[in-house]
């Protein structure tokens, strides 16, 4: 753990070990706020391809980075145009950051979180948002230790037949 994290782009390479990522983590962070049956049925391989298809697809307005430790990747983020349903608008959404598990606290949630913010700042955003499961204290603490802050917006969200609301977070980045 004393290794530097490194903060770049993802490549195709790193869908599978990102998707790995992505589905452990919600297995992790979800579990109690959405139906056990559908974090267990989760697949990484499945993940995996649609991770592949979509990196593929999207456009240079999607920003993927990955946190790696020791060669290794140990955090994904995803962050592009905030998306008012059909539209997008000047703002900036942090859409997805995950951490592996067993890399908790070690640094790379934060210099991802970090780096997707001074890249939508770099690009003129003046507010960062994103969405996160109202009952995910853990996530909203971290968020709100990075200079998050709920806006008072909130969305349905269901999950297998199981209502797991979200609430907006912002962040002003230029004043």
């Amino acid at each position: 753990m004393n290794d530097p994290i490194i903060v770049r782009e993802m490549t195709l390479d790193d869908c599978d070990r990102v998707s790995e990522i992505r589905v452990r983590g919600w297995q992790h962070a979800y579990k109690g706020l959405m139906p056990q049956p559908y974090l267990d049925a989760l697949s990484v391989a499945e993940d995996a391809e649609r991770r592949r298809t979509f990196f593929v697809g999207a456009g240079s307005e999607v920003v993927n980075l990955v946190a790696e430790r020791a060669g290794e990747v140990v955090g994904w983020a995803c962050h592009g145009p905030y998306r008012d349903g059909e539209f997008r608008t000047e703002d900036a959404e942090l859409y997805a950051i995950y951490v592996d598990v067993g890399q908790f606290g070690a640094g790379a949630g934060p210099a991802l979180l970090r780096e997707s913010a001074d890249r939508c700042t770099a690009a003129g955003h003046r507010r960062m948002l994103l969405w996160v499961l109202k009952g995910n204290a853990r996530a909203r603490r971290f968020y709100e230790r990075a200079g998050f802050a709920a806006d008072g917006a909130e969305e349905p969200f269901e999950v297998a037949g199981a209502a797991v609301p979200e609430v907006r977070y912002a962040r002003v980045l230029l004043d």
